[in-house]
């Protein structure tokens, strides 16, 4: 029996085993909730800035004068590193001991260069720096998270371009809820659930933003953001250190198109979560898990209006108003190789 999608209706996302809600008619609903008013352009360095080249960080460490992607050990790490482990079994106050590594890494010595505004060369740059963090850390501990925090609306707490990596000794929950969903997809279908997922979009088109011969960016058919994307390799890859010469230069295309999409889509900085999910360094059989990045913005009619996971979507399942294949086709409808920014300047 067929769906119409056009209705309220339950989408399955086969990644998490979760569900997400889909109601399309809700987006004629006025609209009087929350407006913030988007914060203008940041100038190329920042006196006050934490990290900036040259700029003394809050705990007294001066940062070097950079020119390039930069990474330090987090002055104030969500995690140590403690020599002794140690666990509680108590049944309802169950704990245990974390270990494991915080770093920052400042993408640009540029304060104002978010992702879509630097170059192909620098964004291989950051990618090359992400792939060799996570082979240095896979050799410590058991999971190595990348991710960004993009906008004070996400709750970046400084502007600068940068991102985080957390590496750990446990296997954090997300990762370990998506590797038994794919494992189960392979013992059940005999293939990659993710590399099925890059060819069946592929060949639709409904819902792809970005596409080249390694890389393919997508809005996710069970979609609980209203823009949210899923970046997929097109060949076979547990984590960023396996990436070929070629693969990281076609990556570093992707995610400028899809960065400089979603800045263009409503005209600002778009603020966004992204993290890549990579194959655990605990395991050893690669075939069953596959690379890929998710991003999750939270921006939903305008640059002032956002999307808040609230009531139901807290205490029961996410819901969506607008559809994946329309949040696909408002991306695409946009420049994915200008960005508005270096056109106004053109045309000053």
């Amino acid at each position: 029996m067929s769906i119409d999608l056009t209705r309220p209706h339950r989408r399955y996302n086969p990644l998490s085993g979760r569900w997400v809600q889909v109601s399309p008619h809700r987006l004629d609903r006025p609209w009087q909730g929350e407006e913030t008013v988007p914060k203008p352009p940041v100038p190329a360095y920042d006196e006050g800035c934490y990290l900036c080249p040259g700029n003394t960080r809050k705990n007294g460490e001066v940062n070097p004068d950079y020119e390039g992607v930069y990474v330090f050990d987090n002055d104030f790490p969500a995690l140590l590193d403690p020599p002794d482990l140690a666990q509680s079994e108590d049944a309802l106050f169950k704990a245990q001991t974390t270990q494991g590594v915080c770093r920052v890494v400042c993408f640009s010595p540029d304060h104002s260069k978010t992702l879509p505004l630097l170059t192909h060369a620098e964004l291989r740059e950051v990618i090359d720096v992400w792939a060799d963090q996570t082979a240095e850390l896979g050799e410590r501990f058991a999971s190595v998270q990348i991710f960004e925090n993009k906008g004070a609306m996400m709750g970046c707490s400084n502007p600068h371009p940068h991102g985080q990596i957390w590496a750990t000794r446990h296997m954090p929950d997300e990762l370990t809820e998506e590797i038994v969903q794919q494992v189960g997809y392979h013992d059940k279908n005999g293939s990659n659930m993710l590399l099925d997922l890059a060819a069946r979009e592929v060949e639709s088109g409904d819902r792809v933003v970005e596409c080249n011969a390694d890389w393919v960016a997508i809005v996710p058919f069970w979609a609980a953001w209203p823009f949210e994307t899923l970046v997929l390799p097109r060949f076979k890859a547990a984590r960023l250190p396996q990436l070929s010469d070629g693969q990281r230069g076609t990556l570093a295309r992707v995610l400028k198109a899809l960065t400089t999409r979603y800045d263009n889509l409503f005209r600002t900085s778009f603020p966004y979560s992204m993290g890549w999910h990579q194959f655990p360094f605990a395991e050893t059989a690669l075939d069953h898990a596959q690379l890929h990045a998710h991003f999750y913005p939270p921006l939903l009619r305008s640059a002032s209006v956002r999307k808040f996971m609230v009531g139901y979507e807290m205490l029961a399942e996410p819901q969506r108003d607008l559809t994946p294949e329309r949040a696909a086709d408002m991306l695409r409808a946009v420049s994915g190789s200008e960005h508005y920014l270096a056109a106004s300047e053109a045309s000053a």
